[in-house]
């Protein structure tokens, strides 16, 4: 990658790892609001759930914002959101202090996938390859992020770790004042409209409101567009619904840590916090670092729907294939696993590259903005699905059902690669 490049990832992936990080210390930190005050588990899931939908919900305005402020400039605002949502919840004194603190990182962090893979695409020649880098740091932040937050417990009271999780933002945001780079480098080269020609364009910087935003809205939606955000439905229906009960999916199949290590005193909290599952699943998010590495590279190798079909397909099989695996001792189950958190992140890099694909350079900010309103947004209904799954079919049946997303995702990723129509300047 040239300098241009490598700043613009740099950032990009501070920023990602960022965002993630807040999202999986939310868990952490609910089970010790659940100790610390009077609230039921129903009530503090309804607060949570609150800053949750607020991520995704927000992603559509958030491209639309990307497209007429300028990606980083959204990101930076972002990342001043997050930071300043945790200081906030680290003086919370109740739940709905808490509630609205998390309200406030949800809006705030609902921005940067549209800007941050607006700038990729539009800023980066290497797109590919940045977007690999940068969905490997998302993948640091969230297997790492719960971790580090549990440490910080161990040590600090929870408000202090609130705090202290704030300083990663004010990190990210001290490097964007000192990075300099063109956000619209990769379309200029591609023979595009330059940054400079779109500024000096007075329809460029309208404000628009809603009729714009039909009419642009419109114009995206082409067939093939349309196909890829349904190719990102289905992986968030199939995220969402995989990652939010494995870990208890997990702890079924696995014996208790205490048959290998003795870590803490037996019958303590931290024992029953740590158990064998947590590291598992630790693991299993870790290796899809290397899956959005793979998956990135895959995107400047292969045409990019053959590349989802493959992958959609091997999830519609690990998802068909992980109970019986699981059953059959820890081996088999580690190994299945690993393939799980290989796959379900391989997949992010190559939707991200159709996205870009089927869309116009110009649009790229709401491009991105429906992308994870579906992924986040409309796929976390995923997660509800499953617990009903879980409760009326049992594991056995919930991975079953849930295969039928990454299969409907692969016949939709043939169905783009033969009518879909691409854009020249993506």
């Amino acid at each position: 990658m040239n300098d241009n490049d490598r700043s613009i990832v740099a950032f990009a992936m501070l920023a990602h790892a960022t965002v993630h990080t807040y999202e999986l210390s939310i868990p952490i930190f609910v089970v010790i609001w659940l100790q610390q005050f009077p609230v039921t588990e129903a009530t503090l899931g309804i607060v949570v759930a609150v800053g949750y939908a607020l991520f995704g919900i927000g992603a559509l305005p958030g491209g639309v914002l990307a497209d007429r402020l300028g990606a980083k400039n959204l990101v930076v605002a972002c990342l001043l959101g997050m930071g300043g949502s945790f200081l906030v919840l680290g003086f919370a004194p109740g739940v709905p202090s808490i509630a609205l603190a998390l309200g406030l990182w949800g809006v705030a962090a609902s921005v940067y996938h549209p800007a941050g893979l607006s700038l990729l695409s539009t800023g980066v020649d290497e797109r590919g390859t940045g977007f690999a880098y940068h969905g490997m740091a998302g993948n640091l932040g969230i297997a790492f992020g719960p971790l580090v937050t549990a440490l910080l417990l161990l040590v600090f009271e929870w408000q202090t770790v609130a705090w202290l999780l704030a300083l990663p933002a004010a990190l990210a945001v001290l490097y964007a004042l000192s990075a300099e780079f063109d956000e619209t480098a990769a379309i200029s080269t591609d023979g595009g409209e330059s940054g400079d020609d779109a500024d000096a364009d007075p329809e460029a910087t309208d404000s628009g409101g809603l009729r714009d935003f039909l009419a642009d809205s419109r114009s995206l939606f082409t067939a093939g567009f349309a196909l890829a955000v349904g190719v990102v439905l289905m992986n968030g229906l199939f995220y969402r619904g995989v990652l939010t009960f494995l870990p208890d999916v997990l702890g079924s199949f696995l014996p208790p840590i205490t048959d290998y290590v003795q870590l803490f005193e037996p019958g303590s909290p931290m024992a029953e916090e740590f158990d064998l599952a947590s590291y598992v699943y630790v693991a299993l998010l870790t290796v899809g670092i290397g899956g959005q590495y793979v998956g990135g590279k895959l995107t400047d190798r292969v045409q990019v729907t053959r590349g989802l079909l493959a992958v959609f397909a091997g999830l519609a099989v690990v998802a068909v294939l992980f109970v019986p695996a699981a059953e059959a001792g820890l081996g088999p189950l580690l190994a299945i696993s690993a393939t799980l958190g290989f796959l379900l992140f391989a997949v992010q890099p190559l939707y991200q590259a159709a996205i870009a694909e089927y869309s116009p350079p110009d649009g790229r900010g709401l491009s991105y903005g429906f992308t994870y309103l579906a992924n986040f947004g409309v796929g976390a209904a995923g997660a509800a699905l499953a617990g009903v799954l879980l409760s009326a079919v049992g594991t056995d049946g919930t991975f079953l059902a849930l295969a039928a997303f990454p299969a409907l995702g692969a016949g939709l990723a043939l169905t783009l690669s033969r009518v879909g129509t691409r854009h020249s300047s993506s």
